[in-house]
């Protein structure tokens, strides 16, 4: 019996597994397809990109709210992987009889929508900053102030201690879900949730650096969400972390002090 249930806790972990690299692979294959979509506009500088040059329609508020989110999924998907999986372990050991494929699927879509509704603060503010003339065709900052303190900022809060609080919960599934766990899907998606919240908790300022070198520049993106991996799954993550704080104080300094 013990043999049989290790059989199938690891097919379920492979199911989810699987899952999880198909949809973190669909994010970031729709992410690649909007930026060739978008490039030639942002270079050319055609007035619909202008920033400030029009009100924006509903579906183009929209639109930009699902770009976040599916930057959102790409980013953040791989980081919460290891969590999911463990979640996935646990349902089905806790209820050998039953199928954990819903509320492991709850799960992460309570982390998720902690990630949505972020989406939708980062659109308006896009937004914002779009109808201020803060921001380039390109989506990055053109302000070196506005530049420079989110630098700085993110820089600064990778060394306080809630960021340290939010990340040791990302970097300890189990000791979380021995303190959270809930049973059932309602259950499921509380503790997602929950997770998805000590997760913004502890991203959130490096998010924001989307905004200073360009929200649907690529690389950038790629690297932010690597930290963002290397903080939560890495053997001395949070030194890290803290090592990119000062480069990105540094950096932000360098931006106020020489803008040019």
């Amino acid at each position: 019996m013990a043999t049989t249930l290790e059989q199938v806790v690891r097919r379920d972990r492979t199911v989810a597994a699987v899952a999880l690299l198909a949809v973190t692979a669909i994010a970031w294959a729709w992410l690649f397809r909007m930026h060739a979509e978008m490039a030639p506009m942002a270079g050319g500088g055609m007035a619909m990109d202008m920033p400030g040059m029009r009100s924006w329609s509903a579906v183009e508020l929209l639109l930009l709210f699902l770009m976040w989110a599916v930057m959102m999924v790409a980013m953040m998907l791989p980081s919460a992987a290891p969590m999911i999986l463990l979640v996935a372990s646990l349902q089905r050991r806790r209820r050998e009889r039953a199928s954990p494929a819903a509320p492991t699927a709850v799960f992460a879509a309570g982390y998720l929508l902690v990630w949505a509704l972020f989406s939708a603060v980062a659109a308006s503010t896009q937004w914002l900053l779009h109808q201020a003339a803060l921001l380039s065709p390109a989506m990055a900052s053109t302000s070196p102030i506005l530049g420079g303190l989110l630098l700085i900022t993110a820089g600064l809060y990778q060394w306080l201690p809630l960021k340290s609080a939010c990340l040791s919960h990302c970097r300890s599934p189990i000791g979380f879900l021995g303190s959270e766990w809930r049973e059932g899907s309602a259950g499921a998606l509380v503790m997602g949730a929950r997770h998805g919240l000590f997760c913004l908790g502890c991203c959130w300022a490096l998010m924001t650096l989307l905004f200073v070198g360009g929200v649907m520049h690529l690389p950038w993106v790629a690297a932010i969400a690597g930290l963002v991996l290397v903080e939560k799954v890495v053997r001395g993550g949070p030194w890290i972390g803290r090592l990119a704080g000062l480069g990105l104080i540094g950096w932000g300094l360098s931006v106020l002090v020489a803008p040019a």
